[in-house]
């Protein structure tokens, strides 16, 4: 029997995706703690399994080798899979796809969601109601303010749309910018440091990468509005914490709103006693209409890689 083990959280939610992999007569193991996997706990998961449909898991080299030699596809639910040790994968033989395109509008909603909670007090006013205080926080107009895009992929164009809306001024960067996109939204590509220097609010949307691991340092902050909100909807390792931290608690910049940490789930003391910060929980994706769309996608490749066809989005 075929053995597939599902570790994405939110892929149960989509009863139309786990019909389709049961409906092959798959056995289905789901993951037994309901939060991102190490690698400790996937190797002890991982053998004999034929598929495996990850989130924000550590899929090592270790793991994906203890998967031999059944394993024949890991599906990421979700658009970044540096999670995945692609190279070992690829080095097996082993599949690996992903669900490009489904979760821009979902994720850009919540990166101007965060925004709003930030430049409008929102969780620390309903707090204070919820205390019988009436008391009122004054915030910041988003209307005329300049929002810094880093990243203009996908999800970054969706916010910039977005800020339109606001009537914000817009400024971007990106290391291949899109003429076609600055023409349509009014928006100025600039260097990062004149985006930092110049931006209200900074919103992160680029991938991880060697070059923009830790773009976010206490240089960087510094040459920031001590006005400015920082906006990280993309990877937490963008970010390093330990400088963003001191830059809240010192007034170098006016807050943060954050779904995404360099360690998940986050267990840092010190941003829960911030209060100038507000957090969720690796949210972006999380809504029901994006959670049918990237499980039926994940689902429907894994069916076709076990079926001996190949994958519509197969990482390259």
């Amino acid at each position: 029997m075929v053995k597939v083990l599902v570790t994405a959280r939110s892929f149960a939610l989509c009863d139309e995706a786990k019909a389709l992999l049961e409906s092959q007569g798959y056995l289905i193991t789901w993951n037994p703690v309901g939060r991102p996997l190490k690698e400790e706990e996937l190797l002890e998961l991982i053998p004999g399994m034929d598929a495996l449909i990850t989130g924000t898991d550590e899929v090592t080299e270790k793991v994906i080798a203890a998967g031999l030699p059944t394993l024949k596809v890991i599906g990421k639910y979700g658009v970044g899979y540096d999670n995945i040790n692609v190279a070992a994968a690829k080095e097996h033989g082993i599949q690996v796809t992903y669900t490009p395109g489904v979760l821009t509008k979902s994720v850009a909603e919540l990166a101007m969601g965060l925004l709003m909670a930030v430049t409008r007090n929102i969780a620390a006013m309903d707090q204070l109601v919820r205390q019988e205080k009436w008391e009122r926080i004054t915030g910041t107009e988003l209307s005329g303010k300049t929002i810094g895009i880093v990243g203009t992929g996908n999800i970054g164009r969706e916010v910039a749309k977005r800020a339109a809306a606001f009537d914000m001024n817009i400024i971007a960067f990106d290391v291949w910018p899109s003429l076609d996109f600055a023409a349509q939204y009014a928006t100025k590509y600039v260097s990062l440091e004149e985006l930092f220097k110049k931006a209200d609010f900074i919103s992160l949307h680029a991938p991880s990468t060697p070059e923009t691991v830790g773009m976010i340092h206490a240089k960087s902050l510094q040459s920031m509005k001590n006005t400015a909100v920082l906006i990280n909807t993309a990877r937490g390792d963008l970010i390093v914490e330990e400088d963003l931290i001191k830059a809240l608690q010192e007034g170098v910049i006016a807050g943060a709103g954050l779904d995404t940490f360099a360690v998940e789930p986050l267990r840092d003391q010190r941003f829960f006693s911030l209060k100038n910060v507000v957090l969720t929980p690796h949210a972006g994706s999380n809504t029901r209409e994006t959670v049918a769309r990237m499980s039926i996608m994940v689902a429907t490749d894994v069916v076709a890689v076990l079926g001996g066809n190949p994958p519509h989005y197969p990482v390259r």
